[in-house]
């Protein structure tokens, strides 16, 4: 299991609710070697997702005021959804 991202009150977020235990790997860029086949916690461009076994994110209802902001744990608990977990493939072309 890895976490991807930048932000310090999402990883400290996650470990509160139970989802990640306190000595998950937190990357906040990573490459297709690092994340392929394993479960993933944060966002990705759909060309790396589809390398993880999984991909778990927290959805945010963000308010205009909240965008490009670094949101804090407190405000964290308040807009944050259930974790939601996705499989993401590519599809060969022919």
């Amino acid at each position: 299991m890895i976490v991807v991202t930048r932000h310090p009150a999402l990883v400290a977020y996650l470990r509160e609710i139970g989802a990640v235990g306190p000595d998950v790997e937190v990357l906040s860029h990573v490459t297709p070697e690092q994340i392929r086949g394993r479960h993933m916690f944060g966002v990705l461009p759909l060309s790396l997702a589809c390398e993880c076994a999984s991909v778990t994110e927290v959805p945010l209802s963000l308010t205009p005021e909240d965008r490009g902001q670094e949101l804090s744990l407190e405000r964290l608990r308040e807009i944050a959804g259930a974790p939601r977990t996705f499989v993401v493939r590519e599809v060969p072309r022919d």
